[in-house]
Order: C-alpha cells, then structure tokens, then sequence
C-alpha cells in the first residue's frame, strides 16, 4: 500500500502536469501563428483531447474557411463535441456540414450521425420519447436517401428499437390505468398499444389486456350497465379469435368470452323472472 508521503509525491506531480499543459495550451490558443494552431488542432484531436481541439478549431475557422482544410476541420469539429457525448450541437453541426458540403464524400456518414445523435439522445421510456420520435424520422428519410448505403441495416434496426421503446412505454401507461383500477381507460389504452404496433410479437398479449380490463369494467360496473358492458367484452373476445386464431391466449379469451356469455344469459334470465312475478 502507498504511503501518505507517496500519495502526497503523486498529487504533486499530477498537479504540476495539470498546470504545465494548462500552460503550453494557453501558449497555443495565443499564438498568433494560425499554421500552428491547425498542427496543434490536428494534435489534440489525434489524441483524444477534444475540448482543447475543439476549441483551437473554432479559434482558426475564420481562417480556413474556403480554403482545402475546411471540410475536413468542419468534419472533426462535429466530431469533437460528439466524442464529449454533446449530441445536441454534435446534430447540429452534422446537418450543417450535410448542408455546407453537399458533394463529400463524408455526407451519407455525417446525414447517419445526425440521426444518430437523436438516437443517443432518447431517454429511458418514462421520459418525453421527441428524441426517440425525430430519431424514427431521420432514419427513415436516411435510408429513403440512401437506400444503397451500408449503414441502411443499422438504421433500420435503430428504427426497431425506437417502436420497442415507444411501445414499452404506450403499454406500461395503459399497465398503470389498470393497476389504479381505470379499467375502461386501460382498455383504451391497451386497444391503442394493439392498434398502434400491430406487427409487435407482443400484440395478442395486448388484445387479451382489453379484454381483462373490459371484463373488469363489467364486472365493476352498475347492474342496469352490466349486459351491454359484457356485451363488449363477448365483442373484443370474437375480435381476438378472428386474428389471433392461434395464440396461446385463445383458451384464457374463450374462459372469459364463456363468463359474459353466461352472465348476460342468466341477467336476462332474471329480469325475465321478474317481470313474470309482477
């Protein structure tokens, strides 16, 4: 184990590398030799540091701007703040070197990571998705640009995951109305997760939760209300069966298809019997 002496040697040194960079950079960024600012850019940015180079770029582009190093530098530059997980002005300056520089050979990569940086963006599913939203967009219009590209299965599949999340998230607000016992507006919400993802591997899951939270309603609701409400049911459970035919689910939805049907059987049964009695 170090000594304290040992701990204190180390810090010392450290300090003095801090200041003696901090230093040499504050010589760079005042120079006014603009040639050697661009080496030393080039430097900083071969090595990672990119605060420093980004900085030193911004410093020169007045310089180079129309010149053959433009490009690249504007290049590096959206990179750099990219590379310090600044994805906001990372997309920003992808579209605009998109827009700048029409003709490189760089645009796809750059149109890509504009996307991209969207994508890195989207925050965990109980979050406003607007990231996830405008990510599903670029990527889209990506791949309608350059349908060619190889990056087109990368963008397809981040597509995939941006309705993954967006559907976690529609069926965990409807999963919430149901806990609160909401059960007519868990059944909407369910219904929308089903309508809105109908290619989702989960989507006959979605259909047998409306017909949990309308069977629920039902059952929950005023008596003079009950028949029409498990009428509704019986209605979704026909629906099921018509396009889920082999789902797993089917037995469950034909139990509670069974239940509405024998509730409304015997309700009626009863109001039969007493008007009889009257």
């Amino acid at each position: 184990m170090p000594t304290w002496k040992n701990r204190i040697f180390v810090f010392i040194v450290a300090t003095l590398l801090l200041v003696s960079c901090s230093n040499k950079f504050n010589k760079v960024l005042k120079s006014k030799d603009f040639e050697y600012k661009y080496k030393m850019a080039e430097q900083y940015y071969a090595k990672k540091d990119y605060t420093k180079a980004q900085v030193l770029f911004e410093d020169i582009f007045p310089y180079v701007k129309g010149t053959a190093r433009y490009e690249d530098m504007y290049y590096k530059f959206a990179y750099s703040y990219y590379n310090q997980n600044d994805f906001m002005n990372a997309e920003n300056l992808f579209k605009s070197f998109v827009e700048n520089f029409p003709n490189s050979t760089k645009g796809e990569e750059c149109d890509y990571m504009r996307a991209y940086c969207y994508f890195r963006q989207s925050p965990k599913i109980d979050l406003d998705q607007t990231s996830t939203n405008k990510t599903m967009q670029l990527m889209q219009a990506f791949i309608n640009t350059h349908p060619t590209s190889k990056r087109v299965q990368d963008a397809t599949d981040i597509i995939d995951k941006c309705r993954e999340k967006l559907e976690a998230k529609e069926f965990k607000s409807a999963q919430l109305y149901y806990n609160l016992g909401f059960y007519k507006a868990a059944a909407i919400a369910f219904g929308n997760v089903s309508d809105n993802f109908p290619d989702s591997k989960k989507a006959d899951e979605y259909k047998l939760q409306v017909i949990r939270s309308y069977f629920r309603y039902a059952e929950m609701s005023y008596e003079e209300k009950q028949i029409e409400r498990f009428q509704k049911v019986i209605e979704e459970c026909q629906d099921f069966s018509d396009r889920y035919a082999d789902s797993k689910y089917l037995e469950e939805v034909n139990k509670y298809k069974l239940q509405s049907t024998n509730y409304i059987k015997n309700q009626k049964n009863e109001q039969a019997k007493k008007a009889n009695e009257r």
